[in-house]
């Protein structure tokens, strides 16, 4: 499928129950409140904890009339770093694109070929310094979002936090939000190095 000019696409992996399928309908609706247009859309297979989930945001100045899956992303987002083993996340992905992986390595010690852009953030141990739990499993996906946020600038950390704020105003909420901006001052970023 040819890339559609305009629309910046995002694909998120999970495992179920990260969460991954709530961060891309966060991160469209944080673009929505900076008045970009945005759409956000699971794509489903063995729906059960723990297995290989995929999520996509797509993001633009104009109106998106795509309705079909994300094959060329410009970033991919790896909620759970074991899923290098079972899956490709970097398939179909744009040169330069960034890979935004919760691990606790720093981006050089990952093994992705220098033509994306790397972003690493301990989303994990945010998770659990903060009581991010669900049946005793870190719940990431709000911190991916302060990752997101810091690599590509696609929204506003601020956005992301009043998005959280609206969807749970609650305590919830105020810790969503912490863990979205201490996982944007904590992200560490490795640029690609175009061929």
């Amino acid at each position: 499928m040819k890339k559609v000019p305009g629309i910046i696409e995002i694909r998120f992996h999970g495992r179920g129950g990260q969460g991954a399928v709530t961060a891309a309908q966060l991160l469209a609706k944080a673009a929505f409140l900076e008045g970009k247009w945005s759409q956000a859309f699971p794509f489903f297979g063995a729906e059960r904890r723990g297995a290989p989930v995929t999520a996509y945001t797509r993001i633009s100045n104009k109106p998106i009339l795509l309705r079909s899956q994300v094959y060329q992303p410009d970033h991919v987002v790896v909620l759970d770093p074991s899923l290098f083993a079972y899956v490709n996340p970097l398939s179909g992905l744009n040169e330069g694109g960034f890979v935004i992986v919760n691990t606790s390595k720093d981006p050089k010690d990952l093994n992705i070929p220098p033509n994306f852009a790397v972003a690493t953030v301990d989303a994990t141990s945010i998770a659990l310094d903060l009581k991010l739990l669900l049946a005793g499993i870190p719940i990431v996906n709000t911190a991916m979002l302060g990752a997101i946020a810091k690599a590509t600038n696609l929204v506003s950390v601020d956005s992301v936090e009043k998005v959280i704020l609206k969807t749970w105003p609650d305590k919830r909420g105020e810790i969503n939000a912490r863990a979205v901006r201490l996982a944007y001052e904590s992200t560490r970023i490795r640029p690609a190095i175009k061929s």
